[in-house]
């Protein structure tokens, strides 16, 4: 970011609550306010190929994978998240490249799926931990993609977990109204192949999708780019329909280089799609899913756990077999 950019986001992130969350305070592009895409330093790809140089796969990976902007993902695991978020937009906005943040910790978490279980402890840890998020990413440029399969993940919920679920989200919104003025926020609309245009329509109007920037779509699944944008413009049909608004959407292109096969978890054959950029049918294509990292115990990562780096896995998904 240039100087004088600097200079304003530092004197936003400095502005009382109540007036950064001003519609104009709220109106920057990050896309402008930065050079290209943030490519995480220390990714699972790319500490595994720091800790493996020898292995025939490791120039594959580093060049097509590790080198590639793609999101990091905030959860239990990243300790103070404040400052967590904060360090890594700090790091980006140093280099001027936008990063790209995912938050999943959501209480209840994968609460049908099971396969990423956890989360915060209960809905009023989850409000201090997503306030914190936002706060650490101030008035740096950002993007954030806010927790995937939330809004998906109904199936064995009663319509008290659903409606407690919304509240948190729509919360979360708030935070980042608030907080993160240079940040544009994506709330996950699942994939295609999960539920109808209508049914995620209403889902994400009632979790709050007003105050969002726009939607994510395809995080960690495969369905091809065409197949979401189809879906995501059926969505902001039903939107325009019922609630007389559209929002932009982003699809994570990370994994949907071949489709997708009908399953869901690990499925071999998968390949890497078109890396991070503006634009593609949607206004942003999105590494969001580091390609080679499992979905859980399953599939081609039988014996992993989700979110462990599989190098056979991402290896082949290069190449796409």
């Amino acid at each position: 970011m240039g100087r004088r950019l600097r200079a304003l986001a530092a004197a936003l992130s400095a502005l009382p609550l109540a007036l950064a969350a001003a519609p104009s305070a709220h109106a920057a592009d990050p896309t402008t306010l930065t050079n290209g895409f943030y490519v995480d330093p220390d990714s699972s790809a790319q500490r595994w190929v720091a800790a493996n140089p020898g292995d025939g796969r490791a120039p594959a990976i580093a060049a097509s994978v590790a080198r590639t902007p793609m999101a990091r993902w905030f959860g239990s695991w990243s300790g103070s998240i404040g400052s967590a978020t904060g360090a890594y937009a700090g790091a980006a906005d140093a280099r001027d490249k936008l990063p790209v943040l995912v938050a999943y910790n959501i209480y209840n978490r994968d609460y049908c799926g099971g396969h990423s279980a956890g989360g915060a402890a209960s809905p009023s840890a989850y409000a201090t931990w997503i306030a914190q998020f936002a706060g650490g990413i101030a008035g740096r440029p950002a993007v954030v993609v806010l927790e995937p399969d939330s809004l998906g993940d109904y199936g064995c919920m009663t319509q008290a977990q659903i409606t407690e679920r919304q509240g948190m989200l729509t919360g979360a919104l708030t935070q980042f109204s608030r907080q993160a003025p240079n940040t544009w926020v994506y709330l996950d609309a699942g994939n295609p192949g999960w539920a109808g245009a209508a049914t995620m329509a209403q889902r994400l109007h009632d979790a709050g999708l007003r105050q969002a920037h726009g939607f994510s779509l395809n995080v960690s699944n495969y369905f091809t780019t065409a197949e979401n944008t189809a879906y995501g413009n059926a969505v902001n049909s039903e939107l325009k329909a019922r609630y007389g608004y559209t929002k932009p959407f982003v699809v994570d292109t990370s994994r949907n280089g071949n489709g997708s096969n009908g399953q869901w978890c690990n499925p071999s054959g998968r390949r890497i799609g078109t890396p991070t950029r503006l634009g593609g049918g949607a206004e942003m294509l999105l590494w969001i899913k580091t390609p080679g990292e499992s979905d859980g115990n399953c599939g081609a990562g039988a014996g992993s756990s989700a979110g462990q780096f599989l190098p056979e896995v991402a290896y082949k998904m290069i190449y796409g077999y």
